[in-house]
C-alpha cells in the first residue's frame, strides 16, 4: 500500500451501545430497523442547535475521494440482478470518486456533480490504495458502513475520526468496534447538543 495520504478522515453516528447502523437493511429503512434516530442532529430534529451544525459541516466537507462499503451503496445482495445507483438520487453528496467494496464486479457509474462510483473487488486494501491515488492531497474520507471502517481502524489508515455519540440504545445491528483491539485517538474537540455529543478525535502520533 502506498503512503497515506495527509488526511485521511471518517465520520460516523453511534448509539451508546456502539451501533451504527440498525438491523434489517432494506430499501425502506436504509440505515436499519431505528438507524435513523442516530441521525436527527443532521436530518431535521428542530432540537438541532449550533453544535450540530458545526458537526453536519464537518461531515460534509469536500474530501478528495471517498471508500464505502456494498451494503451502503445499496441493498442489493450477491450479484448485480437490477440496476442501483445508489441511496442518494442523480447527484450524490460526494462530489468525487467514490470506491465501493464488492465481490461482484460491475462497470464503474458516472453521476452528476462529479461522483463516479468505481467497484473494487480486492479488497480493502486496493481500495484504499486507489481512493489515495484519486485524491491526491485534498485526502480519503473512509464513508461506511461499519465493516468498512473497521477494516480501516485495523489497517491503522484512519488520521481523523469523528463520532456523533447519540443518547440511543439499539440493541442489534452493526457494530463500529468488533474486532478493533487498540484505538490509538485522543479527543481534540468535542461539542455537544439535546441530540447527540460530537467528539472529533485526532490519531495519537
Amino acid at each position: 500500500m502506498p503512503g497515506k495520504v495527509p488526511d485521511t478522515t471518517c465520520h460516523m453516528s453511534i448509539s451508546l451501545d456502539g451501533f451504527v447502523a440498525g438491523p434489517d437493511q432494506s430499501r425502506e429503512d436504509p440505515l436499519g430497523k431505528r438507524g435513523r434516530e442516530l441521525h436527527g442532529w443532521h436530518i431535521g430534529d428542530p432540537r438541532a442547535n449550533d453544535a450540530d451544525k458545526v458537526a453536519n459541516e464537518w461531515l460534509m466537507r469536500p474530501r478528495g475521494a471517498y471508500v464505502m462499503g456494498r451494503n451502503m451503496f445499496g441493498p442489493i445482495r450477491g450479484g448485480w440482478d437490477e440496476e442501483w445507483t445508489g441511496w442518494w438520487g442523480p447527484e450524490p453528496p460526494y462530489h468525487a470518486p467514490v470506491f465501493v467494496l464488492t465481490h461482484h464486479a460491475h462497470d464503474p457509474i458516472q453521476m452528476e456533480g462529479g461522483t463516479t462510483f468505481y467497484f473494487v473487488t480486492g479488497g480493502f486494501d486496493a481500495a484504499y490504495a486507489a481512493a489515495c491515488r484519486a485524491a491526491g492531497d485534498k485526502g480519503v474520507d473512509i464513508a461506511g458502513g461499519a465493516s468498512t471502517v473497521r477494516q480501516a481502524l485495523i489497517a491503522g489508515v484512519i488520521d481523523e475520526l469523528t463520532l456523533d455519540i447519540t443518547p440511543v440504545l439499539l440493541g442489534s445491528g452493526e457494530r463500529l468496534f468488533d474486532g478493533v483491539e487498540f484505538f490509538g485517538f485522543e479527543p481534540a474537540e468535542v461539542l455537544h447538543s439535546p441530540l447527540t455529543t460530537h467528539i472529533r478525535y485526532r490519531r495519537v502520533r
